[in-house]
């Protein structure tokens, strides 16, 4: 075996200021016990509190033998996970898996942003999708250049000209269309942009499927669907023995809503140098939206509002998520007034103008998808991979103003 090669200018290992080092020495010894020929280690960075571990070129020729249980004593992984990362560029991960070269070279940049452990979660990871509108085409985009488990897609729509005007994963030529929905069409779009990813397309009714067939995902995304439809998915979710993430996104002209449920959800975050463990209540849809508006500050967004009775309106009709025109308006304005008055909210909360524009913009607005879509992707990674402050439990966007804001509209006990 080659011999590690030291800076001329390091401090040797035994330095008293070096502490926590025995277990790095641990580590390797533990990689040569296996078999392992690492041909040269460089320590770059010899710090009181990290270390950088460069591995040049390294071969595990028995990776099967390694002793893995040596991480769970480990602690200075936390500290360090420079080593972390490397250790994922062996092939390896926390869990003893190999991890494909493929995957090791595609991920790289991101691996070091999030950390292999988030990567190893995120490729282990099921995502449902309905709906599939310009935001939700953003959102799938991003999600399977981040490297998922798999897509399964949810449209049985044909292709339109309505569908075409934000959803970029449909292309132009109508030869590839062939009778074909929106789902497949862009599932092929979503396959080329990561062949590693498993993108597959479910038909049917979502609302009709059973739990059996959500209990395979990890998480949910729904748009373009009724509340009540929305609702009757959630509840479908919270009622399976595993958390279920599960999330709704709708895009209407140039704003956007999300809405948030992680159920009782731990993550870890830095604070003060130190990783914290937290842990968020989050309230059924269902419940969220029961909330009655008297009670709500002041100042919860007017898009907040606008949307419940915009979804009231299609409920009362009878319509189908976005099947509202500018010839329905005066119905509309009637149902606010009787809804404000119901909860004793004055009518200002509800501007007429702001009602105008969402029943004009049938169509989505691609910046405000692209916004959205990437907001709703940086979420759904965050709740994979545990890491970071997730969102609760609504997030607004309008693009007249630029703004994007959070809301928290929940009867839950406060946050640990």
């Amino acid at each position: 075996m080659n011999s590690r090669i030291l800076q001329p200018n390091m401090r040797p290992l035994t330095s008293p200021n070096f502490t926590g080092f025995s277990n790095v020495i641990r580590f390797v010894l533990s990689l040569f016990a296996t078999g392992a020929r690492l041909r040269i280690f460089r320590f770059t960075s010899f710090l009181s509190n990290s270390i950088e571990l460069k591995v040049v070129s390294a071969q595990l020729t028995s990776v099967r033998a390694f002793d893995f249980s040596i991480f769970s004593s480990l602690s200075f992984f936390v500290r360090f996970p420079a080593i972390n990362h490397y250790l994922y560029r062996l092939g390896l991960n926390m869990d003893g898996e190999e991890l494909t070269e493929q995957e090791t070279a595609l991920y790289d940049r991101q691996i070091r942003v999030w950390g292999a452990d988030a990567q190893r979660r995120l490729s282990k990871s099921h995502i449902l999708v309905c709906g599939m509108k310009g935001t939700v085409a953003e959102f799938c985009k991003n999600i399977v250049l981040a490297g998922v488990g798999s897509v399964t897609l949810v449209d049985d729509r044909v292709v339109t000209e309505e569908a075409l005007s934000a959803n970029f994963l449909i292309p132009p030529d109508e030869s590839v269309y062939g009778g074909r929905t929106v789902a497949e069409i862009c599932g092929d779009s979503l396959r080329e942009f990561n062949p590693m990813v498993s993108v597959s397309v479910q038909k049917g009714d979502i609302s009709s499927f059973g739990g059996d067939f959500f209990d395979k995902f990890n998480v949910v995304v729904i748009s373009c669907c009724s509340a009540g439809t929305k609702k009757l998915i959630n509840d479908k979710c919270r009622k399976l023995s595993k958390r279920v993430a599960f999330y709704t996104v709708d895009c209407r002209d140039s704003c956007g809503e999300i809405f948030v449920d992680l159920q009782s959800y731990k993550y870890s975050k830095k604070k003060l140098g130190e990783t914290v463990e937290c842990e968020i209540q989050y309230p059924r849809l269902e419940d969220a939206i029961s909330v009655p508006w008297k009670v709500l500050p002041k100042k919860v967004s007017k898009l907040y509002f606008a949307m419940r009775v915009i979804e009231s309106f299609e409920e009362a009709e009878g319509r189908k998520a976005g099947e509202i025109t500018i010839g329905d308006l005066p119905a509309l304005l009637k149902l606010r007034k009787e809804i404000c008055e119901t909860q004793s909210l004055n009518e200002s909360h509800v501007p007429s103008i702001l009602l105008e524009r969402l029943v004009m913009g049938a169509r989505e607005f691609p910046p405000a998808c692209a916004v959205i879509g990437g907001i709703l992707g940086q979420e759904v990674i965050k709740a994979i991979s545990g890491k970071g402050d997730p969102l609760k439990n609504f997030f607004f966007f309008d693009a007249m103003d630029g703004k994007g804001i959070i809301e928290d509209i929940s009867n839950e006990p406060p946050n640990k």
